[in-house]
């Protein structure tokens, strides 16, 4: 199992939440929250492909955050 935490003042939680759907077809998921961090526990279907999918989660997730700022401009 890999965890990843995505930080407050850098990520939006809706977009966390919107790449965890995303990703969905290639991994289980744990969502939980501290009080600085959005966190993601995931377990890949395949684990050679575990480290994959969590850098590719965090890249689309700062993405949409990035994407959603442009447009809330």
């Amino acid at each position: 199992m890999t965890r990843l935490a995505f930080h407050k003042s850098l990520y939006a939680g809706t977009a966390v939440d919107e790449a965890v759907k995303t990703f969905a077809p290639h991994a289980t998921f744990e969502l939980s929250e501290t009080e600085s961090a959005w966190v993601v526990q995931l377990s890949a279907a395949e684990p050679r492909k575990e480290l994959r999918v969590a850098r590719e989660l965090g890249n689309f997730a700062l993405g949409l955050t990035v994407q959603n700022r442009k447009a809330a401009a």
